[in-house]
């Protein structure tokens, strides 16, 4: 009997211990007596914490550090607990907030009508969606008739983010996710990461104490945002450099978007409401950024650009009002002039009536990533990918999970062979505020040769980083071919700086032009598959290169690295014509060859003295009596053909010297093609 008399008295007391917690105690010194000089300091952290908390962006941390400071005191109170969990869901430790909102609502579940939403937010953000769910629908229950019009809208997206979440957990993408590491991530706010397209070159933005002005933002607390610059070297990342005037500024300067050669960059600064710059790398330095045209940039916030492979448009994001809500994407191409034409809105089904933001253009021209509050989202900003098929965009697929996270997922970029994402995020393990993160998507998985338990256990030994993904991200090998390398001189083997111009052979139409850098010489150029392409270097003071990439329709993501020597204009100088084309077994000129011929017309006019000798060249199949008429006829085909467009006939002589003077093996077919060519040696200037 004693026995349960006592278990009783004890029952009581916990029960009398649990309700004695759960009830709020107010910030009156009735309540703490004996305790004057502790309740003033509480009293006094507590009303600095309101005072901050209401100055909003910049002040939550300072906030929630008096506010944790009163809560030591006095841990029962709703609205501390309230403002604690406000706090923290307004910081990188969002999560944090869950516990204090949860006790807010035990204390007093009807002080702050929106807990039951913020509680419910937490939980979404930590993917503890059927919690969130019940939470917003209970929230809802509450509403009248002013708030289902003015916040009904907003729950319901809420609670579909939850469940397309579900959906997407149960369906993971086959990805690696790693941080970038503390060689590039600091203890401050990394993000925007931008790559060339070899991923060589990387550009990010960073709000670190090292910022060239050292300032602060007074509207969030936070540095100035600089632009940093890292190179990988043997495969890791250098320690990111922090480039000068005129790069960055004492103000803003954020990155937003890269050429894929790594020589023009796009940045965003925060003058008339936030605008667009470029700037080019010449030689070792950045040239003073140029605000785009009025056609870009407009009195609202223009905040993230790309430019395509051949940079004849660029996509770029506006909150300008004619858009179909909120910011949207815009695209313009280049006029005859060189200028930015009317934008124009890309339209459904990328834009929708909620915000897009950090567009990116893949470097095969008809790829499109870009991050959007509406479509499937899982919650906040997700990252989503589209394709331009038969002139109109599809349907735009989400990433997935874990790409794509409840919390906002922005500024996404992706290396040319599709194969790595770079972006910025925040995870458990992080060096600070937010991080880079490289994604290595797996491809499609490969079925298991039979279920041995063997191969089961070997399945699962696989190393895993981030997480592992079970089904097929919507990502597949990208079908562009890099070519880079290095312009340099014949002789001296110095780094030279010249014009790359890219011509469709097929359409006689000049694709693109770039630069070597001047003081490297290197240069990188990305081209989609399908075409094929007649590529001239040029430089002042030197005979022009040229080279042709025949590339198939079907051919996946390449790298052709390739060393590119410049002839000096001297009498002697010998190049290969390597766009001239002829039909098999004739000295027809093909009109693929137009672009090539238009380039030695140039260089003849240009040099009104010039002779030239032209001459034939084959392989060693056939007879000599059969190869020499035929290469002869071939370069009289060129001389005629630059007779009829007004070169003095005596400038010029042709020859044909059939497979007498090979340049590379007869023995096998690349040698063979490379013996097949028409030349052009300088006789005098």
């Amino acid at each position: 009997m004693k026995k349960i008399i006592y278990s009783l008295i004890i029952a009581l007391f916990f029960a009398a211990s649990i309700s004695v917690k759960a009830q709020n105690v107010e910030f009156n010194k009735e309540n703490f007596p004996k305790k004057e000089k502790e309740f003033k300091e509480a009293r006094a952290n507590f009303n600095q914490g309101v005072k901050n908390y209401e100055l909003g962006r910049g002040s939550y941390l300072i906030a929630l550090d008096y506010f944790l400071k009163a809560n030591t005191f006095n841990p029962n109170n709703a609205e501390l607990n309230y403002y604690i969990g406000s706090c923290y869901l307004n910081t990188v430790q969002k999560l944090n907030s869950i516990p204090y909102f949860e006790k807010s609502l035990t204390l007093n579940p009807t002080q702050f009508p929106d807990t039951k939403y913020l509680l419910a937010r937490a939980y979404h953000l930590n993917s503890e969606f059927d919690k969130a769910i019940a939470l917003y629908q209970e929230y809802r229950k509450s509403f009248s008739a002013d708030d289902i019009a003015e916040f009904g809208a907003d729950v319901e997206k809420k609670i579909q983010e939850c469940n397309n979440g579900k959906l997407m957990m149960l369906t993971p993408a086959r990805v690696f996710i790693d941080n970038l590491g503390p060689v590039v991530n600091s203890t401050y706010r990394e993000y925007s990461p931008l790559i060339n397209a070899d991923e060589s070159v990387l550009f990010f933005t960073s709000r670190r104490d090292n910022t060239l002005g050292g300032q602060k933002d007074l509207t969030d607390n936070n540095y100035f945002e600089d632009i940093y610059i890292s190179e990988k070297v043997n495969g890791e990342w250098t320690k990111p450099k922090n480039p000068p005037s005129p790069l960055n500024s004492k103000e803003h300067d954020a990155t937003i978007g890269l050429s894929p050669d790594g020589q023009t960059l796009l940045i965003y600064k925060g003058s008339d409401g936030g605008d667009i710059y470029e700037c080019h790398l010449k030689g070792a330095d950045w040239s003073t950024p140029k605000k785009l045209s009025n056609a870009v940039n407009t009195k609202y916030h223009e905040s993230s650009a790309s430019i395509s492979f051949d940079g004849k448009t660029i996509y770029f994001v506006s909150n300008k009002p004619d858009g179909l809500g909120g910011s949207d994407i815009y695209y313009a191409t280049l006029d005859k002039k060189g200028n930015w034409g009317e934008p124009k809105n890309i339209g459904a089904p990328i834009n929708t009536t909620y915000d897009e933001e950090g567009v990116f253009i893949h470097p095969d021209g008809k790829t499109l990533y870009f991050s959007s509050r509406g479509h499937n989202t899982m919650g906040g900003f997700d990252i989503f990918k589209s394709t331009l098929e038969n002139g109109k965009w599809s349907d735009p697929v989400n990433l997935g999970y874990p790409i794509n996270s409840p919390d906002d997922d922005v500024f996404f970029s992706i290396s040319a062979s599709g194969a790595h994402g770079y972006y910025m995020s925040i995870k458990p393990g992080g060096y600070g505020d937010r991080d880079l993160y490289i994604i290595t998507f797996l491809g499609a998985e490969k079925p298991l040769v039979n279920n041995t338990e063997d191969n089961l256990i070997a399945s699962l030994a696989q190393p895993v980083s981030e997480t592992v993904i079970e089904k097929t991200v919507a990502i597949k090998e990208n079908q562009v071919t890099i070519l880079k390398g290095k312009i340099l001189d014949e002789l001296t083997l110095n780094p030279l700086g010249a014009v790359i111009e890219i011509t469709d052979n097929e359409k006689n139409e000049i694709v693109a032009t770039f630069e070597s850098n001047s003081a490297t010489g290197k240069y990188l150029v990305s081209l989609p598959s399908g075409k094929n392409y007649g590529i001239a270097v040029k430089s002042g003071g030197y005979l022009f290169h040229s080279e042709n990439l025949n590339i198939p329709p079907t051919t996946i993501y390449q790298e052709i690295t390739k060393d590119i020597k410049l002839n000096k204009l001297a009498i002697g100088s010998t190049i290969v014509l390597n766009n001239i084309f002829f039909d098999f077994n004739k000295a027809v000129l093909r009109p693929e060859s137009i672009p090539e011929l238009e380039r030695l017309i140039k260089l003849m006019t240009d040099f009104p003295t010039l002779k030239i000798e032209i001459s034939g060249h084959t392989d060693n199949i056939g007879t000599a009596a059969y190869n020499k008429p035929l290469s002869e006829n071939r370069a009289k085909s060129v001389v005629d053909y630059l007779i009829s467009k007004g070169i003095d006939k005596t400038r010029m002589t042709f020859v044909g010297y059939g497979f007498d003077k090979p340049i590379a093996t007869n023995d096998t077919e690349d040698g063979r093609q490379q013996n097949r060519r028409t030349e052009f040696k300088i006789l005098s200037k």
